[in-house]
């Protein structure tokens, strides 16, 4: 209930593949995060794509604490921030604007990587930068992404991950676009 009080994600670009993740949904998704021992007591979580910031910000209202949030999006950035600050965690989260696989980040402090990224549906392979990202963070990841995804478990295995495939719930995607 917490996070589904959040101000939504402000945008709406297709391109981007711009939604706002429910907050039951983000809530359970950490919930099986934390049954992993990926979010603990202090962590330093990075959310990429990170919207509303309603990913890393659960994670810190889970005991995580900090939270990087990486956003391409400026208006978005403003709207996480905001977030921060109506949950009380603005002391403990740092908003980057930035576009993954063009502006360089350091997530190499990192403890755990969260993202639900573009899926590629509209653009392909809309998802590589964060995939990469997530690969050069070399900290344990959480993505979520669809079912028919087939191209992810590869992609890490053979940069020497393990992966496991966890969780399967239905992402409620509002009829925002043309394409609905």
């Amino acid at each position: 209930m917490l996070l589904s009080s959040l101000s939504g994600h402000p945008s709406d670009s297709v391109e981007l593949e711009q939604y706002t993740t429910d907050g039951d949904l983000a809530a359970r998704w950490l919930t099986d995060i934390a049954a992993f021992g990926d979010i603990s007591g202090g962590c330093k979580v990075a959310d990429l794509g990170a919207g509303n910031g309603v990913l890393g910000l659960g994670a810190l209202a889970m005991g995580a604490g900090r939270a990087i949030l990486v956003e391409t999006d400026l208006t978005a950035c403003d709207v996480a921030k905001s977030n921060a600050e109506s949950m009380g965690f603005a002391d403990s989260v740092e908003v980057i604007q930035a576009t993954l696989g063009s502006d360089p980040i350091d997530l190499g402090s990192a403890d755990v990587v969260i993202s639900n990224p573009p899926w590629g549906r509209q653009t392909p392979r809309a998802d590589r930068p964060f995939l990469e990202a997530i690969i050069g963070a070399e900290a344990p990841a959480h993505l979520l992404h669809s079912a028919e995804a087939t191209h992810i478990q590869p992609l890490f295995e053979d940069a020497g991950w393990s992966t496991e495939r966890y969780g399967e719930a239905d992402f409620a995607l509002p009829a925002a676009y043309s394409h609905h």
